[in-house]
């Protein structure tokens, strides 16, 4: 079977290629009862070539000539089709003076003769009734979204419960049971008559109408948690300046004339106008197919929905939104072509296709070897002399030949997976993970390695300055008593000098409430420079209120240093730095006294700057440097690198988060092993790595340009014992990833927050984006968002990842073990005694139990601490385990011999000699079956453990679910007789069955102590290799 599935069923977690996804597609041929519900969650990979060719063509044709063609060639398009815009009633009305569908035309088509008609962005902006510096007023947004349209795309409408139903009813096996159920009660009544001639055909009915309910429902219930998870990952907010203030508010709130605040790594919400910004640099290959990103600037003032801040910062007009976008035409033409399939939704796809093959040959022989008996019998004792009754008895046998299909075909298996995954996605989403993509929820069960970053994750990214170095004077900074301090032995120029670095080259903004209070918007590093700042605010005359950028060069994680040029209110041009320690002191060879004046850099000077660097990041701090330049006319276009003058060494403090450590050594137990990747000095990431555990006496901390120098051979001894990346660039972090998951099989997450960690986290296994810090680039790229940046919440992901795969083997467990019983059950006695003891009904209840009540009960289990005991799960291992197929192959031959010995032997077992004896039998032997399987899914609830029954009070939905079964089980057999073919049974009877049951649990504990050999350590390294855990008395 593992062959078989390995060779067609098996597909990539991650960006799974159309040959795997078409081979096992052709893989599970007819074998398919309800191709409609089956593959639901399965994407059309013809619809998706179609949607993907259509994508193409519209870029190709429509919006690279609006983007890209030349001016004279748009000139010659305007004039040859020049559109005469109305303005009507209600616009006016309303006091704007531009028509929405004209307003939309300018950023769409890059109309610069139509913007310059209309006065530029400031002319729009007047026209639109809007104040570039103030922005819209609040007031204002219903009427603006009445004429101008919200910011909301044309959605598919979501499927009602009646499509579900429908879905149910497309299942042809359940459509042929219809029919023998039809022509049941046709024969039925014209020859037993009423009621008697309806009860088998209507019980067919009835007990298809109670499959399909259930399952529409319990599928109608996932598609709306899909739903509510799909609302979730389109819930963005964005920085905007209304009513004079600047705050954050939904991208579904957006209206025409906000002024939109962009910095690296956002999506540009709607189209519009660049009204101010610095080195604006977009990516627009999501609308465009184009890969060169291009400059936003005055003269290129057009943006549009879709595409991503690569560089740069800038302030936006919006101009349109929602459908009048560009985004807003393309998502309207174009359809989604579904997610990728799951490898465990694609493996089970296998396994129900060979059980599938298996029951359908049994299903064959039942039908031929039941029909072959009654023709000898009829030949024997009648000569083949037909009677009325004759049709029906060979409609009954096809009807049971059919549902044994019904039972054999696990349509539930993968559907199960749907089931659970969409189960813990749900209890995720509470527990601060939102999980964009199914696959990575059952992949991270199988991590072995993540790789995380250090500020925010492992941090509380709450920063405030710690310690500072100036004029060679190192001080611990306490609030306004360190600034008056500092104020008495410092000269106030210097200190001007440090506010004008602080508050002048900075991407955040100190921005004043409704309540008077000041709140700062960016990044908590620049946000804890900026409280140190305003310590010092009314104290010192900086003057840097009066200054003007000139040429912003914003910080990204590869330069690792922020610039700036500033012009100074005496009009003198001076040029800011700050960054990473290291970096900007190697651009100083000057510093600043505690006079004011500059004076040469030694490299004594130097050495000793470096170790107060030092001495700074050991105490775990995060370590700055701030630095300025005066510039000469000549030199005033370009920021400079070189010849800067010190101002001063910030260490700032970010306390690493609580529970982190025990987190960490969570993790070391699990088999999973921490590496701690950051752009931080080295001594700040070894001394945090220490206090979170994850540095350890035999580990090896790195920097990043180090690591690059080194030989594919060298890396190969290396990675494995690297703990600690410092000073990464995004490419050494992506060089680790890839060498851990290709060089050493590994299953790896990844954490990221920035634009520049988008290329590890598509490479990673399981990519996490930090959903406070990370910027909208890194989410759109990566599988999990995690919603609080904390660490704890990625092991609650694993946890949860490993909760579904090992669900899913206890259901298959389940099922398989209902297959076999049910299948040779029906078979030995059709080919013995010439019937079978389980009817078309009881068969469709059987199904119900095991399908989708056992999928619900057994796949929706929530993880416990002990499967953060064991080592993860292979990329190789088999799915169904020795140890699996030990527990069914057992159970199957305990129910098997009881219910054979009942079959054979029962009425003189059970003193039976009544007149309906045979009845009572067959209905003992029904209630029988049902309270095996009912004992057997407790005991699934543990594959190897003995104690089947901790915890499960706690599991309200498996309680649910076993009671109803059972309240069903008596319902159909004492009260649904003449539709169940069942009588109803004495007190005893029903205490056998239920003790017959119960010894599956005995069965089970026995079975247990039978040694297999199981969790099999697949990785490469003995450092994530951990003892199986036990599984005899031991793993009680």
């Amino acid at each position: 079977m593992e062959s078989f599935l390995k060779k067609n069923f098996d597909v990539a977690a991650k960006h799974p290629s159309e040959d795997a996804q078409r081979r096992w597609r052709r893989a599970v041929g007819a074998v398919v009862k309800n191709r409609r519900r089956r593959f639901r969650m399965v994407p059309d990979l013809d619809q998706r070539c179609v949607v993907e060719a259509k994508k193409r063509k519209i870029q190709q044709e429509k919006i690279r000539v609006a983007l890209y063609v030349q001016k004279a060639a748009l000139q010659f398009i305007d004039a040859g089709a020049k559109t005469e815009y109305q303005l009507s009633e209600e616009v006016r009305e309303a006091g704007y003076f531009i028509n929405p569908d004209e307003l939309a035309s300018i950023a769409r088509g890059h109309n610069k003769k139509i913007l310059k008609n209309h006065g530029g962005v400031s002319g729009i902006a007047r026209e639109i009734c809007v104040s570039l510096d103030s922005g819209v007023r609040t007031s204002d947004l219903p009427i603006r979204q009445n004429i101008y349209g919200p910011n909301q795309y044309v959605e598919k409408p979501p499927r009602s419960f009646w499509r579900f139903v429908w879905d149910a009813l497309h299942d042809l096996t359940l459509i042929i049971l219809m029919i023998c159920a039809l022509i049941s009660v046709a024969v039925g009544l014209a020859t037993e008559g009423w009621p008697e001639g309806i009860y088998d055909g209507l019980g067919i009915i009835l007990s298809i109408f109670l499959v399909v309910v259930v399952t529409s429902v319990s599928d109608y219930k996932q598609s709306l948690q899909f739903r509510d998870l799909d609302k979730e990952k389109e819930k963005i907010f964005i920085q905007v300046t209304r009513d004079g203030y600047r705050q954050k508010v939904s991208i579904y709130d957006l209206v025409v004339g906000d002024i939109v605040h962009l910095s690296i790594g956002d999506r540009v919400p709607a189209d519009g106008l660049y009204v101010s910004g610095y080195a604006l640099l977009i990516d627009s290959s999501s609308l465009s197919g184009e890969s060169e990103p291009v400059y936003v600037s005055h003269e290129k003032p057009f943006l549009l929905a879709g595409t991503k801040v690569q560089d740069g910062s800038a302030r936006m007009l919006v101009t349109s939104v929602g459908m009048r976008t560009e985004w807003g035409k393309l998502m309207e033409t174009l359809s989604q072509g579904g997610e990728d399939e799951t490898p465990l939704q694609v493996k089970l796809n296998g396994v129900a296709t060979i059980i599938g093959k298996i029951g359908l040959v049994f299903a064959t022989t039942t039908f031929c070897v039941l029909l072959g008996r009654f023709l000898a019998d009829k030949a024997y004792y009648h000569g083949f002399k037909w009677f009325p009754n004759d049709a029906l008895t060979i409609l009954n046998y096809f009807a049971i030949a059919v549902t044994i299909i019904v039972v054999a075909v696990p349509e539930g298996l993968p559907l199960a997976v749907t089931l659970s995954l969409s189960f813990a996605m749900k209890k995720l989403m509470d527990e601060k993970a939102l999980v964009r993509h199914l696959s990575a929820c059952e992949t991270m069960g199988s991590a072995n390695c993540i790789c995380t970053d250090k500020t925010g994750t492992l941090t509380t990214n709450h920063m405030v300055v710690d310690k500072i170095w100036i004029c060679q004077v190192s001080e611990s900074f306490k609030g306004s008593e360190t600034a008056i301090y500092l104020k008495s032995k410092i000269s106030e120029k210097v200190l001007a000098v440090l506010l004008q670095c602080i508050f002048q080259n900075s991407g955040s903004e100190v921005v004043r409430g409704k309540d008077g209070k000041n709140t700062i918007l960016g990044t908590p590093t620049e946000t804890a420079l900026l409280e140190f700042g305003l310590e010092f605010e009314g104290l010192v005359e900086s003057q840097h209120q009066d200054c003007k950028k000139l040429k912003v060069e914003p910080f990204n994680s590869v330069k690792k240093k922020m610039s700036a040029l500033i012009k100074l209110p005496g009009g003198t041009v001076r040029a800011f730095c700050k960054g990473a320690s290291e970096i900007v002191l190697q651009m100083c060879d000057h510093l600043i006294n505690s006079d004011g004046n500059t004076i040469l850099l030694s490299q004594k000077q130097k050495e000793d700057i470096m170790n107060v660097i030092n001495s700074f990041a050991c105490e775990a701090l995060r370590t700055l440097c701030l630095a300025f330049k005066d510039i000469t006319n000549q030199e005033a276009e370009e920021i400079p690198a070189t010849g800067y003058t010190l101002i001063a060494v910030f260490g700032i403090k970010d306390p690493v988060r609580p529970g982190v450590k025990e987190a960490v050594q969570t993790c070391m137990a699990a088999g999973i092993k921490v590496r701690m990747v950051t752009g931080d000095n080295i001594n700040t990431a070894k001394a945090i790595a220490k206090e979170c555990g994850i540095l350890t006496e035999d580990g090896l901390a790195i920097e990043g340009p180090e690591f690059q120098k080194k030989s594919p051979e060298e890396m190969k001894d290396l990675i494995p014992k690297i703990q600690v990346m410092a000073r990464s660039l995004p490419l050494d972090k992506h060089t680790l990833v890839t060498n851990l998951r290709k060089m050493f099989k590994e299953v790896v997450a990844v954490t990221g927050d920035g634009t520049n960690d988008a290329p590890a986290l598509h490479e990673a296994d399981i990519g996490l984006a930090m959903g406070v810090a990370g910027t909208e680039v890194a989410k759109e790229s990566a599988d999990v968002i995690v919603l609080d940046d904390n660490f704890t919440t990625i092991i609650n992901v694993t946890k949860w990842g490993r909760a579904v795969y090992i669900n899913i083997q206890k259901f298959v467990q389940f099922q398989l073990t209902v297959n076999v019983v049910a299948l040779m059950l029906n078979f030995v006695s059709a080919c013995i005694t010439g019937s079978a003891p389980l009817t078309a009904v009881q068969l469709l209840w059987v199904n119900m139990i095991m399908d989708t009540l056992g999928a619900l009960a057994l796949a929706t289990e929530p993880p416990n601490n002990d499967m953060m005991k064991r080592p993860p799960v292979g990329r190789d291992e088999n799915f169904i385990t020795k140890v699996m197929w030990r527990n069914i192959i057992g159970q199957s031959i305990f129910q098997l011999i009881v219910l054979g010995a009942l079959m054979f032997d029962g009425k003189k077992l059970l003193r039976l000699e009544d007149p309906n004896s045979d009845i009572v039998l067959n209905t003992f032997i029904f209630n029988t079956f049902v309270f095996c399987q009912v004992f057997n899914e407790i005991n699934s609830r543990e594959i190897e453990k003995i104690n089947v029954l901790h915890g499960i009070l706690s599991n309200w939905i498996f309680v649910a679910i076993l009671t109803s079964t059972i309240i069903f089980q008596v319902i159909i057999v004492e009260l649904l007789g003449p539709f169940a073919s069942t009588t109803p049974l004495s007190w005893q009877l029903w205490l056998i069955s239920v003790m017959i049951g119960s010894i599956s649990i005995i069965v089970a504990i026995i079975l247990k102590w039978i040694p297999v050999e199981s969790h099999k350590c697949t990785t490469v390294h003995h450092q994530n290799c951990y003892e199986a855990l036990p599984s005899g008395p031991e793993a009680v």
